[in-house]
């Protein structure tokens, strides 16, 4: 694995912008060393067990170097704020690098989002669970089955519709292209994006928009979604999978742009 970060992705070191002495640098490092294993851990939960988790914090602790190292006290952003988005975005872009994901999972993902797509074009709502499986011609066993085998490709394959360009030394994670930043082009860019991803969860069905809120603004683990919504870890998985597929389904035409 490559040291060092730049623009959210491996590449070259650059010179600390933080001011933090020494000491003051290893305490950060220190102090913030918890949310690597807090962080891969969830990610990992997603994933197929060949995901070595120890590779996700490894990845993950270079992740929380370089946030101590880039982290500007000027900007309008905690230091324990930026380090979860560049442990976030390392470890993704460790998982990117494993390419784990294969090529019939990443066909699964986009005969789903075709479906979908033609589903909800044709009927002007959102797409009912038995209506894609109809569109795909399997019944519903074989469809949620689908949806757990790529449960763990959806939240990357959102992620990687989230860059700017086609350079890959200018691609941002999904989180980090919503961080903001000081810059008044990227803060105009930043409130497009936010409105964009709401307007894409308004679209979602009541029960994904739960699950969705559930998962990522509580931080509630898909056991407990279970348990609040009376559902089986299993069923809220494929319920957030398919809430993923959509959402990157509409995000497309932004990050096209």
């Amino acid at each position: 694995m490559t040291q060092g970060y730049e623009n959210g992705s491996l590449g070259k070191k650059s010179k600390p912008i933080s001011g933090f002495s020494p000491e003051e640098r290893e305490a950060m490092i220190v102090k913030y060393a918890y949310l690597v294993k807090y962080i891969a851990m969830r990610i990992s939960a997603r994933l197929p067990s060949n995901v070595i988790v120890d590779e996700l914090i490894s990845a993950g602790c270079l992740g929380l170097i370089d946030a101590v190292d880039k982290y500007d006290p000027a900007k309008d952003v905690s230091i324990k704020t930026y380090a979860q988005y560049r442990i976030k975005g390392a470890i993704l872009d460790e998982l990117r690098s494993m390419d784990w994901y294969s090529r019939s999972m990443r066909k699964k993902m986009q005969d789903i989002d075709a479906a979908v797509l033609a589903v909800e074009g044709r009927e002007g709502r959102p797409a009912h669970e038995n209506e894609v499986a109809a569109e795909l011609g399997v019944d519903l066993e074989k469809y949620f089955k689908m949806l757990g085998d790529i449960h763990g490709a959806a939240l990357l394959s959102l992620d990687s519709f989230i860059s700017n360009g086609s350079d890959s030394s200018n691609k941002k994670t999904f989180q980090e292209r919503l961080q903001g930043s000081s810059d008044p082009d990227r803060k105009i860019e930043t409130k497009e994006l936010q409105a964009i991803i709401a307007a894409s969860i308004k679209k979602l069905s009541e029960k994904e928009q739960i699950v969705i809120s559930l998962y990522y603004y509580d931080e509630l683990t898909l056991k407990e979604i279970g348990k609040v919504l009376d559902l089986t870890e299993s069923r809220v998985c494929q319920i957030h999978t398919l809430a993923l597929i959509k959402m990157r389904s509409r995000l497309k035409e932004y990050c096209r742009a």
